[in-house]
């Protein structure tokens, strides 16, 4: 059974879900690429392989914990799946969706809301190139916030460790694919957005101008962006990545400036969030 193969996926196979996720996406953006002339750049993709890397360590780093909690709420029956008998299949779907919406949604939705998580959070939106690249740019600290929530969806649902590595596996490949420099069919597009994050949708997010930013924050289930109506649509050539605030390329590509941005004096958009005037 899956859940029983992943509760005991050794660590060189979740790399190797990465890496072919990766290789699969970059194939994908040279055959129907969105934006034509986003070529490959050797600086921006090391880049962006650092923070995934970082991003890496933090998750292994994080795992025994993710075992102790998922090994708790299973033994004790710990959470809110266990509150009433449901069936095993329907306690898994509803324990993949509950990490979603705790493990992502949730979490970026609060460092989009809150001043200092944000400037976290920026690094991943400063990126002025979105590509498959794109999906694991977090600076460690944010990478330790998401682990942390990813941990309280854990104890918060109640739900086997085999659900946990499943679900971070497919988190991860959805974000290379929503982040992917690909162009697909208007219709299938649009379809994709009534219940997974599509490219298109996810691509709004990085619009570099507030309060666009400020939307569709799911990561691999939309229904959370139109059930909270944090559901946006924009047309792609309307589009330009980054974040107005990091125009120059020493902001948004260098990674020691990149590391350095969270404990930064913060720059607020004008008329924007945190801004004097807002707060």
């Amino acid at each position: 059974m899956i859940i029983e193969f992943f509760s005991t996926i050794p660590s060189y196979l979740r790399t190797v879900i990465i890496a072919s996720g990766f290789v699969l996406m970059w194939m994908f953006e040279s055959m129907i690429p969105l934006f034509k002339n986003d070529k490959f750049r050797t600086g921006h993709t090391l880049i962006n392989l650092f923070f995934t890397l970082t991003t890496v360590i933090v998750n292994f780093l994080f795992a025994v914990l993710l075992v102790k909690a998922s090994d708790f709420t299973t033994q004790r029956h710990f959470g809110i799946l266990y509150l009433v008998k449901l069936p095993y299949w329907l306690h898994l779907l509803l324990g993949f969706m509950l990490l979603d919406l705790i493990g992502a949604y949730l979490i970026h939705l609060i460092e989009h809301k809150v001043k200092w998580m944000w400037k976290f959070h920026i690094v991943h939106h400063t990126d002025p190139h979105i590509n498959a690249t794109t999906a694991l740019r977090h600076h460690p600290g944010e990478s330790v916030f998401r682990a942390v929530f990813t941990t309280l969806a854990v104890l918060i649902a109640g739900v086997p460790i085999g659900l946990v590595m499943l679900y971070q596996s497919c988190s991860v490949f959805l974000s290379q694919f929503n982040h992917a420099n690909i162009r697909l069919p208007k219709w299938l597009d649009d379809g994709m957005q009534w219940i997974i994050v599509s490219p298109n949708m996810h691509k709004i997010h990085h619009h570099a101008f507030m309060p666009v930013t400020d939307t569709n924050y799911g990561n691999i289930f939309s229904i959370w962006d139109h059930l909270f109506k944090t559901f946006m649509k924009k047309e792609m050539k309307d589009l330009k990545y980054g974040l107005d605030i990091y125009p120059e390329e020493i902001a948004h590509s260098r990674l020691p400036r990149l590391l350095k941005i969270p404990f930064e004096k913060y720059r607020p958009p004008t008329g924007a969030k945190f801004s004097k005037k807002s707060e």
